[in-house]
């Protein structure tokens, strides 16, 4: 009775240790935001003034003997006019999700379509709040800079919502985000969750560290910051959580369904579509299962890859006639980064002429990699669990419980290692952390992977109380790192507004 009643309190205290913890975390990064700025507010006194405007305008146009019907039509475009200045809020956070909500309209909204253009977004961005700078130019329309397909799927949902209710995203912005983003991300990070959890019964040892590695995807990685905004990073990140459960069915369990193939070669490629680096995943993926059961890799992960590939590329030559993705024509002689275009009758030149901030681009190699380990874009600076990944690595690569183990931490290792390596090797213009944003977002899609190698790590912080709170801080700090944007991701990691207060960057 003792012994029960002990290992109860012990698996008591252990959940309500992570769940305090994650707690303080969340709490401290709000806390670090801190702000009064309130949009809301200003956006009532402007629209105050708007209808003192509209009086006085409507005054005197009565004086002049204008009234009746002659009277609402003179006025009308004006309050229109006046009203879309006044509104400030929009519940699309940057450049980079509005450029995807652009293509989006253009696809769906027949007063939005460019004739023989379907994905030209030359209309969206004249409408007030449909700005961004994530664009290019070519054949002398203005397109999107973000990969085609994954606004193609976006617009099924929308075109429903469309139809059936006459709504827009210019009339009715933030009832059909909220959907869309449920749709497109909460709901996805649901399977994520499931799955992680499956895994880590799978390959976890002890009650803490299970719990400590789902606490830790549900609250301590950036993930769940960009669940607000529609990105590629997320559902690639969801994507090779699921290609990985899949594999791990065939890897661990030896199971061999073809549906087990499928869904690793579909899931695989859509990761590789979303986050060029992830075809690395892809292909080391194809090439284990080859290994392991080469007919059921060529019966069923390539073909179901092959779908992904072809959508890919298929949606991007409807849109650009052209099988290169529009943010690799960034060179002398084929630069789409380098226009004018009008808005409003106004000219403008392209932001990426004379981009500012961390968009110019890191010039040493050297400064990069030191920020965007351990600076202020740091995967272990910001995000401290990751350290924990990198000691579980560690261990199974030196003595795993089964050689399969071992197997799976040299493809994480590997991974890793290229992809750093592929963003470090990139010339300058490329080495900008990611632009305005909480964290090295081009990393994310890691997040599973370094979950599960995290776990050997995590079943040896459980076996004492002090290697547990060395554990619990650094899961503090990485759900800091990741609160620490309270409304919006796309904004400074809090280390780098730190730094910036001190003066050194």
């Amino acid at each position: 009775m003792t012994t029960q009643h002990d290992a109860r309190a012990s698996l008591r205290f252990s959940a309500y240790s992570l769940l305090i913890t994650l707690s303080v975390g969340a709490m401290l990064g709000r806390i670090l935001a801190v702000d009064s700025v309130d949009l809301q507010a200003l956006e009532r006194v402007r629209l105050q003034k708007v209808e003192e405007k509209l009086q006085r305008e409507e005054q005197a146009l009565k004086d002049k003997g204008v009234t009746g019907q002659e009277l609402d039509e003179t006025l009308a475009p004006r309050r229109e006019e006046l009203y879309r200045w006044a509104q400030l809020r929009r519940p699309f956070l940057s450049a980079n999700d509005r450029s995807r909500w652009c293509t989006l309209r253009a696809l769906v909204e027949d007063d939005m379509r460019v004739e023989g253009h379907a994905y030209a977004i030359d209309k969206v961005i004249q409408e007030p709040g449909w700005d961004t700078i994530d664009m290019v130019k070519h054949d002398g329309h203005l397109y999107s800079s973000k990969p085609p397909l994954f606004p193609t799927m976006m617009a099924g949902p929308y075109w429903l919502i469309h139809r059936l209710t006459g709504w827009t995203l210019g009339d009715h912005p933030y009832v059909i985000g909220r959907i869309m983003l449920i749709t497109f991300n909460v709901l996805p990070m649901i399977v994520f969750f499931v799955l992680l959890g499956a895994l880590v019964e799978r390959l976890g040892t002890t009650d803490w560290s299970r719990l400590f590695v789902v606490g830790s995807a549900a609250f301590g990685t950036f993930l769940t910051t960009f669940a607000v905004t529609i990105n590629n990073h997320l559902i690639a990140a969801v994507s090779a959580m699921i290609a990985l459960y899949a594999v791990s069915r065939i890897w661990f369990d030896d199971r061999r369904e073809l549906r087990y193939f499928a869904v690793a070669g579909l899931f695989a490629a859509f990761a590789a579509a979303n986050e060029l680096p992830a075809l690395s995943f892809f292909g080391l993926l194809g090439l284990g299962l080859l290994w392991k059961a080469p007919w059921r890799t060529l019966g069923a992960y390539a073909p179901a890859a092959a779908v992904v590939v072809a959508a890919f590329f298929g949606t991007n030559w409807l849109a650009h006639g052209d099988l290169k993705p529009a943010y690799l024509h960034r060179h002398e002689g084929d630069n789409w980064y380098d226009y004018t275009y009008e808005v409003n009758g106004r000219t403008v030149d392209s932001y990426w002429r004379s981009p500012v901030g961390v968009d110019r681009g890191e010039q040493d190699r050297g400064t990069y990699a030191l920020h965007i380990l351990v600076g202020h874009h740091g995967i272990f600076s910001l995000t401290p669990i990751w350290l924990l990944s990198a000691l579980g690595t560690l261990m199974w690569l030196v003595a795993p419980r089964d050689d399969r183990m071992r197997q799976f931490a040299v493809m994480v290792a590997v991974l890793t290692a290229v992809c750093l390596a592929f963003y470090l090797k990139a010339e300058p213009h490329y080495r900008n952390y990611g632009g305005l944003t909480s964290g090295l977002r081009w990393m994310f899609w890691f997040a599973p992977l370094w979950l599960v190698v995290m776990l050997p790590a995590t079943d040896w912080l459980a076996r004492r109380r002090v290697t547990q709170a060395i554990g619990l801080l650094l899961l503090a700090a990485s759900v800091l790192s990741a609160s620490y944007p309270t409304w919006n991701p796309w904004v400074h990691p809090w280390l780098m507004d730190y730094l910036v207060y001190l003066g050194v960057v």
